[in-house]
């Protein structure tokens, strides 16, 4: 499960609406958004083609998909496994499962096939000194895709 903010669009009623729902019952709802963004959730779904196959489903045409993950590279083993959850312990030990990240070339991949087209792909990284994300050309450890629904 995952909580989202829906946004209604319409100027007239502007409200948010927040439900815990997955993508997948939203797809069954048959609803369509302009722009979906999943971050950092696509590394513990059971099966990232699916998901990405919802994501493409609740995508408007020409619409905008947004995917951030982390590389499976011998880098993101040492900062977001070892760093971040044993020796820094921003995040419970197990939180992630190396074999469930996903490369840029496969998330590119899975995307193709569930009709997104990846436009752009950067990489970002988090200063623990300054408490800020920045991004950044290098996308061997976290990287975010975005990309348009296909016709």
């Amino acid at each position: 499960m995952i909580y989202l903010p829906l946004q209604n669009l319409d100027p007239t009623t502007s409200t948010i609406e927040y439900c815990c729902t997955t993508a997948e019952k939203l797809v069954e709802e048959q609803r369509k958004f302009d722009s979906l963004i999943a971050l950092e959730v696509i590394e513990h779904v059971a099966d990232a083609a699916e998901f990405c196959k919802a994501l493409s489903a609740l995508t408007a045409h020409e619409g905008a998909t947004v995917v951030s993950t982390i590389n499976r590279s011998m880098r993101s083993y040492a900062t977001a496994i070892v760093a971040a959850e044993y020796l820094l312990q921003w995040l419970p030990k197990g939180t992630h499962q190396w074999s469930s990240f996903l490369t840029p070339e496969e998330l590119t991949k899975i995307l193709k096939c569930a009709g997104v087209d990846v436009k752009e792909m950067a990489g970002f990284v988090y200063n623990p000194l300054t408490g800020r994300w920045s991004l950044l050309d290098d996308i061997s450890v976290n990287f975010i895709a975005y990309g348009t629904k296909e016709k």
